[in-house]
C-alpha cells in the first residue's frame, strides 16, 4: 500500500531529503511504498527525471530499494529491537550468550615493547610470520591460500566484501536460521536478505537453487558449527552445493568459518572447489578470546584485491601489536593444548545436553559448536518458563527469518552435571505450555 506521508521538494536533493526525513522520523516505515515516479512528479510539479534522480540517490544510500513491479519501497532497517538480546535478570544461569567458557581461553600477552614507527604500515600491513601461520591454517583444511589478508573480525570482513561487490538493493542469500549479527548487517548495508533453509548438512540445495535463480549476488554461509544449529557441511552436501554454484560464476560465495579451531580435524569447504568468486574468513575470538579483533581471509585474486583496496582507504591495516599477539598464541603449544581441552569439553557438554533432552522426548540439534538449537512451538513461553526455574536461554526470533520457532541454549557454559536438571525443567515447561495452549 502506498504511504500517506506527504513528500515535498522541487529538486532531486530536496525530494530525497524529504523522504529521508520521513524515514528518520518514523513517518515512513520499512516496506512502505513510495509513489510512482510520474505520479509524484505530477503532485510536486516537477519533471519525472527529477523524481527519478531523487530515487536513484536514495537507492545508492540504501534508504530505499526497487522491487520491479512492486515499485520503490523503504528499505528494511537493522532489526535492533528484535535481534539485540534482552538484558538478563539477576540471579539466573546464563545460557544465552553464545560465548565460550573462560576456563578454556588463554591469558593474552601482548608484546612487551612496541617501538614507534615512522609513517604508517600501509606499505606492509601484514606481518610475514602471521601470514605464513594463516596460510598453514587454511591449507590444513584444503583451502587454497595463495593470497591471504587480514581484517578486524568476521563481520568487518563480510561487510567490506559485500560493500565492494554489491549495490544497495542487491540480494544476498543467508542461512535461516542464521547468525543474528549478520542478519542485522545485511539490511544495514542497504541489501536484501533472501533466507535459505538449513538442515543438519548445511544449506538446503533446493532453497539455494531458488535463491540463485531469483538473482542473489552473494551467498554467506558457515561450513561448520553453523550458528545457531551447529550444522556442518557433509562431503556430499558440499559437492552438491558446489555443482549448483558453478552454474552461477558471478555470485560471490563467502564462507564464515568462525569456529575453525587451531588444532583438530578438517571440515568440508566450498572454498576448495575452484569456484570463480569466493572468500573464506576465519576468526579466533571464540577460541582465543573475544578481545582479539582479528580475522584471516583468503579468496580469489579479484575478491582479495577489492577487499584490500577498500581497507587501505579506511582503517588501513590491523594493528601490528594485535598481530604480534596472535602470532604468539598461534605458536604456543600450551595454548594449543588448552584449546584442545576446550574442544573436548564443549563436545561433551553438547552431547550430554542433547541426550538429556532426548530422554524427555525433546528433539535438539547441535552436532558442533557452542550451542544447542531446540525447536519449540512458543519461544516466549519457553524462555519465560525456564526463567522461573533459574535458566536464561535465547529466543530463536533473533536468529531466524522464515524458519520455525526454537530456542538456543549455550551448551559451552553448561557443565554436564547440570544438564539433566535443565532438561527436566525444560520438559516441565513444555508440559505447562501444552496444558495452557492445548495441542
Amino acid at each position: 500500500m502506498v504511504t500517506q506521508y506527504s513528500i515535498q521538494g522541487t529538486t532531486a536533493k530536496g525530494i530525497a531529503a524529504s523522504v529521508e526525513r520521513g524515514v528518520t522520523e518514523g513517518e515512513l516505515a520499512p516496506g512502505d511504498a513510495l509513489p510512482p515516479v510520474r505520479k509524484l512528479a505530477d503532485d510536486l510539479g516537477v519533471s519525472p527525471g527529477t523524481v527519478a534522480t531523487a530515487y536513484k540517490e536514495l537507492r545508492a544510500r540504501g534508504l530505499v530499494v526497487t522491487r520491479g513491479r512492486g515499485g520503490t519501497v523503504v528499505a528494511e532497517a537493522p532489526s535492533e529491537a528484535s535481534r539485540r538480546p534482552p538484558r538478563m535478570p539477576e540471579g539466573l544461569t546464563d545460557l544465552a550468550s553464545g560465548l565460550p567458557d573462560p576456563a578454556f581461553l588463554p591469558v593474552l600477552h601482548p608484546p612487551g615493547d612496541v617501538r614507534p614507527v615512522y609513517g604508517s604500515h600501509r606499505a606492509a600491513p601484514r606481518l610475514a610470520a602471521l601470514e605464513e601461520l594463516t596460510r598453514a591454517w587454511f591449507r590444513r583444511d584444503g583451502v587454497p591460500a595463495e593470497r591471504v589478508t587480514f581484517a578486524h573480525g568476521a563481520l568487518d570482513c563480510v561487510a567490506r566484501l559485500l560493500s565492494v561487490e554489491l549495490r544497495p538493493g542487491d540480494a544476498v542469500a543467508v542461512e535461516d536460521p542464521g547468525f543474528h549479527h549478520l542478519l542485522d548487517l545485511v539490511p544495514a548495508l542497504g541489501l536484501r536478505m533472501v533466507p535459505v533453509a538449513v538442515d543438519g548438512e548445511g544449506l538446503s540445495p533446493d532453497a539455494l537453487r531458488a535463491a540463485l535463480r531469483a538473482g542473489v549476488r552473494a551467498v554467506v554461509l558457515s561450513p561448520r558449527a553453523q550458528c545457531p544449529t551447529g550444522a556442518s557441511l557433509s562431503p556430499a552436501r558440499r559437492d552438491e552445493l558446489g555443482s549448483l554454484l558453478r552454474e552461477f560464476p558471478e555470485v560471490l560465495v563467502i564462507e564464515d568459518d568462525y569456529l575453525a579451531e587451531l588444532d583438530g580435524s578438517s571440515a568440508p569447504t566450498l572454498s576448495a572447489l575452484g569456484l570463480a568468486r569466493w572468500a573464506q574468513v576465519r576468526t579466533v575470538s571464540k577460541r582465543l578470546g573475544v578481545d582479539l579483533r582479528w580475522a584471516g581471509v583468503t579468496g580469489d585474486p579479484v575478491t582479495i584485491a577489492r577487499h584490500d583496496g577498500r581497507m587501505l582507504m579506511t582503517s588501513g591495516w590491523v594493528s601490528h601489536v594485535l598481530q604480534e599477539t596472535v602470532v604468539r598464541l598461534f605458536s604456543d603449544p600450551e595454548v594449543a593444548r588448552l584449546v584442545a581441552r576446550g574442544e573436548a569439553a564443549y563436545a561433551e557438554r553438547r552431547r550430554t545436553l542433547i541426550d538429556a533432552l532426548g530422554a524427555h522426548g525433546i528433539r535438539a540439534a547441535g552436532a558442533a559448536g557452542l550451542n544447542v538449537w531446540v525447536p519449540v512451538r512458543d519461544e516466549s513461553a519457553v524462555v519465560n518458563g525456564l526463567r522461573t526455574y533459574g535458566w536464561w536461554v535465547a529466543a530463536g526470533a533473533r536468529f531466524r527469518i522464515a524458519a520455525p520457532p526454537a530456542v538456543r541454549i549455550t551448551a559451552s557454559l553448561l557443565v554436564p552435571e547440570a544438564a539433566e536438571r535443565l532438561a527436566a525443567d525444560f520438559a516441565r515447561v513444555l508440559g505447562d505450555t501444552q496444558a495452557t495452549y492445548g495441542g
